[in-house]
């Protein structure tokens, strides 16, 4: 792994990607990287602008790269359905799944389910799309599910008899929290996947500090001009760019001999440099929160995962 980059990324001829929140950021670099490579890659994305220009840029950059915006909406489980019908339909296999999308640190608000929407978009949209998804990947030799999480995980662990923040709202704990429930996913993901003797890795990743539009988006969200460019002037100063916040994704995706429910992030201090095995808080290995976390996100989205039961 040491000094490991995108160049180490093995062929990816033949196999098909799906990247979440792909239209900018590190979620971009993923599919640039990937398609580049030689797969396949749909962009899931909110925004038809932004996931259109997105994919344009992509082939401007790669030459010959297959890419194709698809409209995703993780706050709305309705848009999560059509997706994965439309897969059903247009698509057929499915090697890679990325898990990327997300929202850091937002003032109080709800998805159009009525979730908080850290926990809702975070995890629950990223809980559905897998599910829906899953008969896909378990047909797929050697596919894998990323989910992008955070060292942020590690400010709060999740609340179980609270997981929509009812009882009172704080921001940044609101967000280690969903981040502990991508890392709480991934491990049960794993034992059920595990259990059920499938060879799909499921596995998670973290970018460290990176330079991308997750950070201002809260500031620009409630006008905070002031905050917004601190931030942006931070990002200049103490950020890894976004090309380098993607590798460990890009390795957990695509390196040879990555371990179910691993978590790869930069090597230094978790902060910045090639990608490494990162810390993670013992709560996200704790099998009992994985369960309940696991049964509450079923109630809460309606999906069940069919062949891996508990």
């Amino acid at each position: 792994m040491t000094g490991w980059n995108a160049s180490g990324i093995p062929d990816q001829g033949g196999r098909v990607a799906v990247v979440t929140g792909a239209n900018s950021g590190i979620g971009y670099v993923t599919a640039r990287e990937l398609a580049r490579h030689g797969a396949r890659v749909l962009l899931a994305c909110r925004s038809e602008t932004r996931g259109i220009e997105a994919s344009d840029r992509i082939r401007a950059e790669v030459r010959d790269a297959d890419v194709q915006f698809v409209p995703l909406d993780l706050g709305s489980l309705d848009s999560v359905r059509e997706f994965a019908a439309a897969y059903d339909r247009d698509h057929g296999r499915l090697d890679l799944l990325i898990n990327n999308a997300g929202v850091m640190a937002l003032p109080y608000g709800r998805t159009a389910d009525g979730f908080e929407t850290q926990f809702g978009v975070n995890h629950l949209g990223h809980f559905a799309l897998t599910g829906l998804l899953m008969p896909r990947l378990l047909a797929a030799p050697e596919a894998r599910v990323v989910s992008v999480s955070s060292g942020f995980h590690a400010l709060a662990n999740i609340d179980i008899d609270d997981l929509n923040s009812e009882r009172g709202y704080r921001r940044w704990v609101a967000y280690g929290r969903s981040k502990t429930a991508n890392l709480l996913f991934v491990h049960e993901l794993a034992r059920r996947l595990a259990a059920a003797g499938s060879g799909v890795v499921a596995a998670a990743a973290h970018p460290g500090y990176a330079s991308t539009n997750l950070q201002t988006r809260a500031p620009q969200m409630e006008g905070r001009k002031v905050i917004e460019r601190l931030v942006a002037v931070g990002n200049r100063v103490f950020a890894q760019s976004a090309d380098a916040g993607a590798l460990p994704t890009l390795y957990a995706a695509t390196a040879p001999g990555v371990a179910p429910d691993s978590f790869t992030g930069p090597r230094l201090q978790g902060w910045r440099g090639a990608p490494a095995p990162s810390w993670r808080a013992p709560w996200t290995l704790n099998d009992t929160a994985g369960e309940r976390l696991w049964a509450e996100s079923e109630r809460l989205t309606g999906v069940t995962y069919g062949a891996l039961k508990a």
